[in-house]
């Protein structure tokens, strides 16, 4: 791999548009569950809000603070979890883990805008940033479904 060719690639301009505009972007002022992640290998964290209504996302709120990378893929999330259900969320964070872990195939629709992320499956100090929001997000999602079963 030539360094410096691999770190444009990852780096591309749609990665660093995504991380610009990040959807949802601030915190929910009545959340139904609220969890916070961190990578601890460079210190990124996502705070997310949720809250949901007969089994999917009503409202998500997100407070991010990662690389590009991380920024990018809150982007993606953010625009694509409204009306989700727990399953869809749980499937896209397993879906995105394969995807960087074992090159794997791109997670499904709604979350298939995470393909932009495919060049960082080489950089495997990334994949934790990459994968905070979906992993707070699957959580989140849990405890509601564990709430409202009670």
């Amino acid at each position: 791999m030539s360094g410096d060719t691999d770190l444009i690639k990852l780096y591309s301009a749609r990665i660093l548009e995504l991380a610009a505009d990040i959807p949802h972007h601030g915190r929910l002022e009545a959340p139904g569950a609220t969890v916070k992640k961190r990578s601890p290998l460079c210190g990124s964290t996502v705070t997310v809000d949720l809250t949901m209504e007969d089994g999917r996302v009503a409202a998500f709120g997100q407070d991010v603070k990662a690389c590009a990378l991380g920024q990018a893929a809150a982007s993606v999330v953010g625009g694509a979890i409204l009306g989700c259900t727990r399953d869809q969320i749980t499937q896209a964070r397993d879906e995105l883990r394969v995807m960087l872990k074992e090159d794997g195939p791109t997670p499904s629709a709604p979350f298939d805008g995470l393909e932009v992320l495919r060049p960082a499956v080489a950089f495997k100090n990334r994949h934790a940033s990459i994968l905070l929001t979906l992993e707070a997000a699957s959580e989140a999602a849990a405890q509601l479904a564990e709430t409202q079963s009670a």
